[in-house]
Order: structure tokens, then C-alpha cells, then sequence
């Protein structure tokens, strides 16, 4: 062969190659679909199935609405995920293996050889105007698949057997088992009987709160009503017990322990009505839906959130923040008003001195926070008011969205007598007397001078020019000569530790009170701890200014003590803060045996 040969055909060869590679990456058809036995099924558009069972009661389900109802052999809202399952594997029914017509003739029985004369099930599936009826027959020897004819159609076909296991057996598997419509976001009423008591909720269109309405108008706890229907979306029906009850009274249900009536605007959603416990069963629950005469065992604790007492569903906060807090107005022993300026910027009125932001806003979250100890009387008038110390409160709060707004309040709380260990307090838009915990009440400040800035100084340890040390009588001075290199002055002795000292003198000079105690403070050693005998520390700086700070009586508890500084002429005692607390008495105490 010459090459002139071999190079015609390796051209061929080549082309070959090409065309191959082409039809296999371009041109070849796309693998059909595999064929479905039922193509045009569509199970959003499906408004009706129909399951007849041989030998047993059909089973019908409607769609209306967009909601699922059982038809037949009962009249009862039934389980769309069941429902929509059933259609889902329908749809996708596929067949192993296709009986044509002519094979079908071929066999002398073949409606009573393949089980379509008498079918095992027939099912039945409307859309519109159109109807799809399938006929389940007999299983094939091994078991695992299935002979199916759709009637209307040539032919028979094999398929899978698994899909089988979504037909129920009884109208109960297509039930639904939930006690109340699942749908409640829109839920914006609550009635429940609860024995003797009826009590009405309703949720504010404009802020969302709930409220009590009956018995009486009072604030509503939103936490346990929002629990409360969690729980009850939980609720399921365990077992359906009779479709028609002879004696509700015999299953606790006329009159029922509870019932609960759900609803949005004029409209009602759900309504349950729950009964007594079964004798073999404390746990469980009689139940009947609002509509339906079924009755059914429920779980016992997720509708135990709905038996309370009517003051069980009151709001336990003493008070709820609606806006955003401006102004905080005190009258009582020492009268006061918190102004906020600016973004987060407090000033106390007629003071030189700035509110500490962190204190005030402490203020308003304690306020907040304050829960009610009991629901002390209902419906309370002028003349009562003397009973409970509050004709003449002791203190008055009032929150202001604006500073100096008297139409801006948002509540005032006006505190009463302290009895058995509880204040009484009353709201200004209430009629209503509670009690709070005498120690809830011995937290809130007493004194506008509580919330001065907590700051005291502010200095570095690069400032510093010495510290002084007075304790039993005796004095010792320690000198700075530069970063982290200190000296005991000329006349004081002892062991002295030059890092530590730095850190101590750096904590210094961002002196903040832990809280202040006391203001122009008389009978220091008596109220405080404070005498001449105690620690006293002065730190002088390079500009000769002075910053002294007096020790008294030490605080076990919170390891550290009170203390007392001169601020704008007046001696203010206050909390030390802790960790400073223990370097002072490492590294800045004269001890006892040093002369």
C-alpha cells in the first residue's frame, strides 16, 4: 500500500471520528421521557378523589376553597398532605411493563386472571369536566408489583407496587387529626369558657398588644397567649372515638370544661370544645371541633396553657414601654426628673452635674422588668385609695415619650403601703391596686443624686508626681520617676513593687463609682465606716492638683468597700469598684508592723 493510499483512508478515518463525536454531543435525540400512566394528571387542578375499596365503604375527599373535605362515607375537613401524597405518586406512576389490547384478547379471562373484573380498588379522579378512573388489580406472584387498567384506555399495564401503601385503608387515614385550623395568623380574638368563667381577648389593631375584655378590660399576659396557641397548633387528635354521639354529657362535653372559640374581625376561625378525661387514660382528653359531631382523645397538656384563672391571662408586667422614654419624672422623698438629651445623653434638671446614660437607661429597663406580685383589687375608687397608702403616694414615677410633655406619658405608677412584704402600686390609667415585692421596690433609686455620671477622675499614670498614703497614724509617700520606675520619698520604707504600682496609679486615674451612696454625706463613720484611721490615698499630679479618696467600711459580699471623695464642695460617699479594690489593698496599704 503506498502512502498516497494510507492517506486516504486515515482522511476517512478521521471524518468518521468527527461525525461520531458530532452525533453523539449534538445531534442525538433527547431520551424520551419514560411514559406515565396517567400523562395529563395534574394535582393542583384536582377537585374530587374517590377511593371504593372492594368490599368496604368509598372514601371521597372535595376540594373547596382550596381546602380539603372528606364527603363520604363521613363529612369531616380531612389531611391535604395524605391527600396530596396519594395524587403526587399517582402522577408519577410509571409502568414496568405495557398489556397491549391484543394480548389482553389472548387471554380467555383476563379481567378475572389480572383482577380487573372484581378490583382489588378502584379510584376515581375528577378535574374539572374530566374523569380518570383507575382499577387496581391482583399483585403479580412475586408480590411487588401490581396489574392497573385505565378504564377508558386500550391495554392493561404492571407497575410498582409501593405507591399502594398512600390509599387509605379507612376514611380515618385521610382525617385530619388538628384541633383548630392551622391558618391563625390572622387570629385576633380569643373566647374561652373555662368552667364558670368566660373570658373574652382581643389584639390591637394598631399596636398588636392583646387585651382583656371580659370579665373586665385589663392588659393580657401576650407571652402565655402566644405559648397558649403554639401549644394548641400542636394538638392532634389521637383517636376518633364516635361520628355520632348519643350523650355529650357522657364524654364531659355538655356542658364541656373548655371551650375555645378562635376568630379574625367578624369571622370565625376554629372552635374547639374539650371534655373529661378517659376512665383508663388521665392523660388524655375528650374533644369535639365547632361544626363536626366527631369525637375525639386528645392530649391533655398542650391545652393546659388555656385553663388558667382570668388573672393567669392578665399582663404580669407592672408596665409596658410603647415608646421610646424622654423624660423620667420622680416625686417622693427626694424629687427628680431624668431628661434625656440627645441620642442616649442624660441630664438630672437643675443640676450642674450630667446623668450617668447607663444608669438611666438601668432605670428604665428596672421599670420594665417590674412584675406584679398580686393582683391585689379589680375595681378600686377615690375613697379606697387611703387603704392602700396611695390617697398620698409615697413615690410617683411618670414616663414621658417627650421631656416636659404632660401630654406625652406614657404611664405613671404611683406606690403605695408596704404590707407583708409587698408595696402596693397603682397605674394612672387603671382602676386597678397590685403589690410588688418589697425588694423589686428597695431597687429602684430613691434620689436624682443616684444617677450623677460614675466617673470621678480622669487622669494617666504619666501625670502623676507621687502618692501619698495615710492609715493608723502613719504616712508613706511613693514617687514616680518615670514610666513603671517608682521610690518610696524620704521617710517611708517598706517593699515596694514598681510595675504593679504603675498599673494600680493607671486604674487610678479612670476612678468610676461600682454606685453612689450618699451625698454631702454626715455621720461618715457611723452611716459609712469612714475615720481618721482608715486608708486614705492622694495622688498628686505633675500640676500640683490634688485627687483624694477616703476608705470606710469594708463590703465582704462584694469584695470590696465604701469609700468618700470632695466633689464640687460637697463629700459624696459611693461604692469602689472591686478589682481597683484589690490592687489598693496589694500594693497601696501601709501594713501594720512597718513603722
Amino acid at each position: 500500500m503506498n502512502s498516497k493510499t494510507t492517506g486516504i483512508w486515515f482522511t476517512i478515518a478521521v471524518a468518521l471520528f468527527a461525525l461520531i463525536f458530532i452525533f453523539e454531543h449534538f445531534l442525538r435525540p433527547a431520551a424520551a421521557e419514560p411514559s406515565r400512566i396517567l400523562p395529563e394528571l395534574r394535582p393542583p387542578a384536582v377537585t374530587s378523589v374517590q377511593v371504593i375499596p372492594s368490599g368496604a365503604l368509598e372514601i371521597r375527599a372535595d376540594r373547596t376553597n382550596g381546602a380539603w373535605l372528606l364527603t363520604k362515607p363521613i363529612t369531616y375537613p380531612a389531611q391535604p398532605a395524605a391527600i396530596e401524597a396519594l395524587l403526587d405518586a399517582l402522577q408519577k406512576l410509571t409502568p414496568a411493563t405495557r398489556i397491549s389490547a391484543a394480548e389482553l384478547r389472548n387471554h380467555r379471562n383476563a379481567d378475572v386472571e389480572f383482577g380487573f373484573e372484581t378490583p382489588r380498588i378502584s379510584l376515581v379522579i375528577e378535574t374539572g369536566g374530566q374523569r380518570r378512573q383507575l382499577l387496581v388489580g391482583n399483585k403479580t406472584p412475586p408480590g411487588d408489583q401490581v396489574f392497573l387498567r385505565v378504564v377508558g384506555m386500550d391495554g392493561a399495564f404492571v407497575a410498582d407496587a409501593d405507591w399502594l401503601k398512600f390509599i387509605p385503608l379507612s376514611a380515618n387515614d385521610w382525617r385530619d387529626t388538628a384541633l383548630v385550623n392551622a391558618n391563625n395568623s390572622g387570629l385576633d380574638w380569643i373566647v374561652l369558657t373555662n368552667g364558670t368563667k368566660v373570658i373574652e381577648l382581643r389584639r390591637d389593631a394598631t399596636n398588636h398588644l392583646w387585651r382583656m375584655i371580659r370579665p373586665f378590660p385589663a392588659r393580657a399576659d401576650a407571652d402565655r397567649i402566644t405559648d397558649a396557641l403554639q401549644h394548641l397548633q400542636t394538638a392532634r387528635g389521637t383517636q376518633f372515638i364516635t361520628d355520632d354521639p348519643k350523650d355529650l354529657a357522657a364524654f364531659g362535653l355538655q356542658p364541656a370544661d373548655l371551650d375555645l372559640w378562635l376568630g379574625h374581625g367578624t369571622n370565625f376561625i376554629s372552635a374547639i370544645h374539650v371534655g373529661k378525661s378517659p376512665t383508663n387514660d388521665p392523660t388524655q382528653v375528650f374533644a369535639r371541633r365547632e361544626r363536626w359531631n366527631a369525637i375525639v382523645t386528645t392530649a391533655k397538656e398542650p391545652l393546659s396553657p388555656w385553663r388558667g384563672s382570668v388573672n393567669d391571662f392578665r399582663d404580669s408586667h407592672l408596665l409596658e414601654l410603647t415608646a421610646p422614654v424622654a423624660e423620667i419624672e420622680v416625686h417622693g422623698q427626694d424629687n427628680f426628673t431624668l431628661q434625656r438629651q440627645g441620642s442616649n445623653d442624660w441630664q438630672i434638671a437643675g443640676e450642674k452635674f450630667v446623668a450617668d446614660a447607663e444608669n438611666a437607661q438601668l432605670f428604665i429597663k428596672t421599670l420594665a422588668g417590674l412584675r406584679i406580685a398580686e393582683f391585689v383589687k379589680d375595681v378600686v375608687t377615690t375613697p379606697d385609695l387611703p387603704a392602700y397608702g396611695l390617697a398620698t403616694p409615697t413615690r410617683q414615677i411618670t414616663l414621658r415619650s417627650a421631656a416636659g410633655d404632660t401630654n406625652g406619658v406614657i404611664v405613671q405608677l404611683s406606690f403605695g403601703t408596704n404590707q407583708n412584704n409587698e408595696v402596693f402600686v397603682r397605674r394612672a390609667d387603671e382602676d386597678f391596686v397590685y403589690a410588688i415585692t418589697t425588694n423589686d421596690f428597695n431597687g429602684l433609686p430613691e434620689a436624682g443624686w443616684e444617677f450623677r455620671e460614675r466617673r470621678i477622675w480622669n487622669f494617666t499614670e504619666g501625670d502623676v508626681a507621687q502618692i501619698t498614703l495615710h492609715q493608723n497614724g502613719k504616712t508613706r509617700q511613693i514617687v514616680r520617676n518615670g514610666p513603671n520606675k517608682w521610690s518610696f520619698a524620704a521617710g517611708s520604707q517598706g517593699i515596694i513593687n514598681p510595675p504593679a504600682i504603675e498599673e494600680t496609679a493607671h486604674r487610678f486615674g479612670g476612678l468610676t463609682a461600682a454606685g453612689w451612696v450618699g451625698r454631702n454625706i454626715t455621720e461618715p463613720e457611723k452611716n459609712y465606716g469612714l475615720n481618721t484611721n482608715n486608708l486614705q490615698i492622694t495622688v498628686e499630679l505633675k500640676n500640683s492638683t490634688k485627687y483624694t479618696v477616703d476608705f470606710g467600711a469594708e463590703l465582704p459580699s462584694s469584695q470590696t468597700a465604701l469609700a468618700a471623695v470632695m466633689l464640687d464642695g460637697e463629700r459624696w460617699a459611693f461604692v469602689f469598684p472591686p478589682v481597683l479594690y484589690q490592687f489598693v489593698l496589694s500594693y497601696l496599704t501601709i501594713p501594720a508592723n512597718v513603722p
